[in-house]
């Protein structure tokens, strides 16, 4: 029999990790106040079924005088094959007609018991007709009839059922908790192991305990189990990578982020559970920074490109493109001049009186006073009758070599926007939002606004997010001195299809020295 079978908890008293849930079911049970139907939630390998297996005997043998029978009916429920006690797997049980068939059996009487128990799990996987025939036996079902509904997705279960349910939420257990009771397994089963070795176990499992109990059941096999063997047979975590990465970002290091990228990929771990520890370090140093009351701008940013790039993973055909894709563009903004960059997870923070506004310094007489606008007094006073004249008044117009030092910003024309569309689109990040930029045209140029037609709602929508679209009019106030906002619509919006006579730019075209 495997370990895990054999050390299942069989009572409240020898589950791990959900104290929480076995204190408040168990005063349940003493005082008598059980629900028809509870709704257990949370990871796999937590507990669920073998808590809901023993609230089922509690409930299978509450009314039972006789201590015969109940031995009589603890073991059938052990070995599977009391007809009082059904446990459904919802995966394969998802069709309509066998909920059907399930509640047309409620209505007979428990046969040896004094309740029937249906533990449902997996619960989520029903279909919306198969909720629907549940829902109204979950509300008004016999009084001997109690459902128990597992699940490791509760968001799919839909709100109807859930408001009819009892609800218990189940945590991962803590790596401590795992240590602990993968000793207890290693010293009854005599299973020779180091304390280093259950601990990579415990990390591995990532709160199940039954994925470490089975880890433990593949390596027992062994004379003796230490880190290395662990590392041989379950492959590296990934979290020996994350100050590789952190540290290749604060330098800057593209060629180093690549080759690290080319490392993980080699070594077979699974690039979204990288970046969830990279997302999980990010977290704490945001909290770090909240704390000290540090900035934490370029953190949330961080954040969302990670987020982003989780999501992305799972459905890229190249997925260590996007780990790439995530990872170069925190190094771009390290690359950031040192007035601009702002301090945060990739880089020293600055002292408080670094922070400070800078001490104004004094020009030389010849130089003009930075920010002012007003030159300096010259070396021998100001001519007679002008001094009065020159502070705060109106009338006053700076000298010629003044004006010279004026820099105009450029005319916003459709001709000038053309001329820096190329540098405008090389400005732009992510990748995603460059290439849905590159299929727009630009429509009209006018004083206060830049309109882009797409061909397509999904390109114009991705352009159009609040970061992305704030991104572009940055590079615009860079270039034209002033802030112009950027309109995405699509073609048809324009009332006008697409040719060369309406003088609509094509953004892939004037690109295409760059791209």
């Amino acid at each position: 029999m495997s370990l895990y079978r054999k050390y299942r908890p069989k009572t409240f008293a020898e589950v791990v990790g959900q104290e929480h849930i076995v204190t408040t079911l168990e005063q349940a049970v003493l005082q008598d106040k059980l629900s028809h139907a509870y709704l257990f939630s949370g990871p796999r390998g937590t507990g669920k079924t073998s808590i809901a297996r023993i609230l089922a005997k509690m409930l299978l043998t509450r009314g039972v005088g006789d201590e015969k029978i109940q031995k009589q009916i603890l073991r059938a429920v052990e070995e599977e094959s009391l007809v009082d006690l059904l446990e459904i797997d919802a995966a394969s049980y998802t069709q309509v007609d066998n909920i059907r068939d399930l509640i047309e059996k409620i209505q007979f009487s428990p046969v040896v018991a004094s309740a029937k128990v249906y533990i449902i799990d997996e619960v989520h996987m029903l279909s919306k007709s198969a909720f629907n025939a549940l829902l109204k036996t979950l509300e008004e079902p016999p009084a001997y009839a109690y459902f128990i509904l597992a699940t490791t997705e509760l968001n799919k279960v839909p709100a109807t059922i859930q408001s009819r349910c009892q609800r218990f939420p189940f945590r991962a257990v803590r790596e401590e908790d795992i240590i602990r009771h993968l000793q207890f397994i290693a010293d009854q089963e005599k299973i020779p192991i180091d304390r280093g070795a259950l601990r990579a176990v415990a990390h591995h499992a990532q709160g199940g305990m039954r994925d470490a109990i089975s880890l433990l059941d593949q390596l027992r096999s062994l004379e003796k189990i230490e880190m290395q063997d662990v590392r041989e047979r379950i492959g590296e975590s990934g979290q020996e990578f994350i100050e590789a990465i952190l540290e290749a970002v604060a330098a800057g290091d593209k060629k180093e982020l690549l080759e690290i990228v080319r490392k993980v990929e080699e070594s077979g771990i699974a690039l979204d559970m990288l970046l969830r520890q990279l997302l999980a370090e990010v977290r704490q140093q945001l909290h770090a920074s909240i704390e000290s009351n540090h900035p934490i701008e370029r953190l949330s940013l961080v954040l969302d490109t990670l987020l982003s790039a989780i999501r992305d993973i799972r459905m890229a055909p190249v997925p260590g493109l996007v780990l790439e894709s995530a990872l170069l563009s925190f190094c771009e903004e390290t690359e950031a001049p040192k007035a601009e960059k702002p301090a945060g997870l990739f880089g020293k923070r600055k002292k408080a009186e670094e922070m400070e506004a800078p001490k104004p310094t004094i020009q030389p007489s010849s130089s003009r006073m930075r920010g002012t606008g007003l030159p300096a007094r010259p070396a021998g006073g100001w001519p007679a009758g002008k001094a009065a004249d020159l502070p705060g008044k109106k009338e006053f117009e700076p000298a010629e070599a003044h004006k010279e030092a004026i820099v105009e910003a450029p005319e916003v024309s459709l001709e000038a926007v053309k001329k820096t569309w190329a540098n405008v689109l090389e400005g732009v990040t992510p990748a995603s939002v460059k290439m849905s930029l590159k299929n727009g045209r630009v429509h009209a140029v006018s004083a206060k606004t830049v309109t882009v037609s797409f061909a397509s709602a999904f390109h114009r929508d991705k352009v159009a997010t609040t970061d992305a679209s704030r991104k572009v009019e940055e590079i615009f106030e860079k270039f034209f001195k002033r802030h112009l906002k950027l309109e995405c619509v699509v073609q048809d919006e324009t009332g006008i299809a697409p040719s060369k006579d309406d003088k609509m730019v094509n953004l892939a075209e004037a690109a295409a020295e760059i791209f």
